[in-house]
């Protein structure tokens, strides 16, 4: 008796391996990955500008880095005792607006230094649903506790979903021609918004990009939010909250990401890292012993052969 359905996965083209460069923007989904990634040694950059939930926001972003435009004082303001910007999330705010305006910038450049030179970029989208600042008209990535009675809440159409894909990637493609794009659904349930509301914005994010996919051109779709809902129904698979995937849930995705995107002539270098990893976080009871001592160099001895085949790793 079968009681689990299985996705079926095929290895994808241009997989990643330890010389490529991997950027991921997009929702809190894309850094359950993204950890796994630098678990692994593999060369990445997360989402510098904080968690971003929705197309518009991330296609924003991506803009201002390809464009260098730098952000400016009329980009950001103070709420709350801190200097905020619609465009990012609020972890990146701060007290003081020098420093806050020069973390945004430096932040730019890394980005740009990652769309131009990435061989793979992963997008997460998280939800459809939108919220437009009253005041200017503009669309938000973030709200920053500012009261909802100013601002208006949208769903984006499909067609808004797949034209914002759509631009982004064409402006991607200008400057870095050969990169592989992966796209992916957070299977993240956002209930805050409603139960029918949560599914309408699924439904919208997953047929947009789905008029955009086509791996011809390197654009790719990875089922995480189907391996969730299909392989993964059952609710032992959500943390807590029960709007996250636990910690099983993740791993077992991890693995189908591996399945399809990851080379698997990294297996080895993989088991290596995950050993010296291990090895690293181990806390001694008895850190100044002779046994403790010889565990440590024998770690830093298995670093170092593994440095002579990846050298830009560092631990």
């Amino acid at each position: 008796m079968k009681l689990q359905t299985q996705i079926p996965l095929e290895p994808g083209r241009n997989q990643i391996d330890y010389n490529s460069k991997v950027l991921l923007l997009g929702s809190c989904f894309v850094e359950h990955i993204g950890e796994k990634l630098e678990f692994y040694k593999f060369e990445n950059l997360q989402n510098p500008f904080g968690i971003v939930f929705h197309p518009l926001a991330i296609e924003k972003v991506v803009t201002r880095a390809i464009n260098e435009t730098e952000f400016e004082q009329t980009d950001i303001f103070f709420h709350l005792e801190k200097w905020h910007c619609f465009e990012v999330h609020s972890l990146l705010s701060t007290s003081d607006k020098d420093t806050f305006l020069k973390s945004l910038n430096e932040g730019l450049k890394q980005l740009r230094e990652y769309i131009l030179t990435a061989s793979h970029i992963v997008f997460t989208y998280g939800t459809a649903w939108v919220y437009r600042f009253i005041e200017t008209g503009i669309v938000v990535a973030n709200c920053h506790k500012i009261s909802q009675k100013k601002f208006l809440k949208e769903l984006l159409t499909v067609v808004e979903v797949s034209a914002s894909i759509d631009r982004m990637t064409t402006l991607i493609k200008l400057v870095n021609t050969n990169v592989a794009f992966i796209y992916t659904i957070s299977p993240v349930r956002h209930l805050k918004d409603g139960f029918v509301e949560n599914t309408r914005s699924k439904a919208h994010l997953i047929a947009g990009l789905h008029r955009m996919v086509a791996p011809r051109y390197r654009i790719h779709y990875f089922p995480s939010y189907e391996i969730v809902m299909d392989e993964l129904r059952d609710y032992r698979f959500y943390s807590e909250d029960m709007l996250h995937p636990s910690n099983m849930a993740i791993s077992i995705i991890w693995e189908k990401f591996k399945e399809v995107w990851i080379a698997s002539e990294t297996n080895e270098f993989q088991k290596e890292i995950g050993s010296i990893q291990t090895g690293l976080l181990h806390r001694s009871f008895h850190p100044e012993s002779n046994a403790h001592q010889a565990f440590l160099n024998d770690l830093q001895k298995k670093i170092e052969v593994l440095r002579q085949k990846i050298p830009r790793l560092k631990f």
